[in-house]
């Protein structure tokens, strides 16, 4: 299968070179050193199972690639403005958008410019890290992708996108009930991202303290109120799930919000507290904590110093 993955850094960079090993035509979307690194010296994987390097084309310019049978869309959801459009050259008739974005949204950005039958949302679950150009980091033994069709149900093209997943040595999964798996995933990934870049410490550093794993434990149920309030088939202990996996993995737990508030960087705030914020008002439930989470952190937004 030919494979574009336009975003090509730790997440992109993860699944792209295991694509490429498991023998798929990849082009890596990259920029500056760490696209140089790709040219020069390949992508190199370190993983908990070891580490290999992948050998890939490589390019900042998407209208070099050519017509491709799937797009993995990893970039930051702020990129979307300027990453979407340019994905269009690579786009054909059959081409698939796989969004591995943050947020439960984030696919339709996508969908508005290509069309939304070329969209699939997916969720990544995975710790990785870019330590340096041309290396990706990958930890803990959570590693997977799950996507489906918009409206649920099967479909060839999705079962032909988990095979080349699993072959590749990915594991994967085909949901049915997409919507359900983003929304799980949401409740851990808004919570974490909002209470850490919001604290300027990791979730390590919070849990012990009652105060905040009062409000990391509130930030969950309020997330979880609204997605009920959608229509969202959620695990009726979900909460208690998601602390669960917290606490066994605390960790490895890194979000990179949290990452870039502290390098100055611009946040995804609008994909992820800002989306629970705009769902509650939707359904008429209350957000009071991502409110606030919110209000202290759009200042930061564009990428100010903290």
């Amino acid at each position: 299968m030919r494979i574009a993955i336009m975003g090509a850094g730790s997440i992109g960079g993860y699944f792209g070179g295991m694509l490429a090993r498991g023998g798929n035509q990849v082009t890596m979307i990259a920029r500056g050193p760490h696209l140089m690194a790709i040219k020069n010296r390949g992508l190199r994987i370190v993983s908990d199972q070891g580490e290999f390097v992948a050998f890939c084309d490589a390019t900042d310019d998407p209208a070099q690639v050519g017509v491709v049978d799937l797009i993995l869309l990893t970039v930051k959801t702020y990129h979307n403005p300027q990453a979407i459009p340019a994905m269009l050259p690579m786009i054909g008739e059959d081409t698939v958008v796989l969004c591995l974005q943050n947020g439960i949204d984030s696919y339709q950005a996508a969908a508005e410019v290509v069309g939304a039958e070329k969209v699939l949302p997916g969720a990544a679950y995975i710790e990785a890290g870019l330590p340096e150009p041309g290396v990706v980091t990958q930890s803990g033994p959570v590693v997977r992708i799950e996507f489906g069709e918009p409206d649920g149900g099967d479909s060839e093209r999705g079962q032909r996108i988990l095979k080349t997943l699993e072959h590749a040595g990915i594991p994967a999964r085909f949901n049915l009930d997409i919507h359900q798996a983003l929304w799980s995933k949401f409740l851990f990934i808004a919570t974490m991202a909002g209470v850490t870049t919001l604290s300027r410490e990791t979730m390590a550093q919070l849990m012990p303290h009652p105060e905040w794993r009062q409000v990391i434990v509130g930030c969950m149920r309020e997330i979880a109120a609204v997605g009920q309030g959608a229509g969202i088939q959620l695990a009726p202990d979900i909460v208690d799930l998601t602390i669960a996996y917290v606490e066994g993995s605390l960790e490895q737990l890194r979000a990179s919000m949290h990452s870039d508030i502290l390098a100055g960087r611009p946040l995804e705030l609008e994909a992820l507290n800002g989306a629970v914020i705009r769902a509650g008002l939707k359904v008429n439930v209350p957000t009071p904590i991502n409110d606030v989470i919110y209000a202290m952190l759009k200042p930061f937004a564009a990428g100010q110093s903290s």
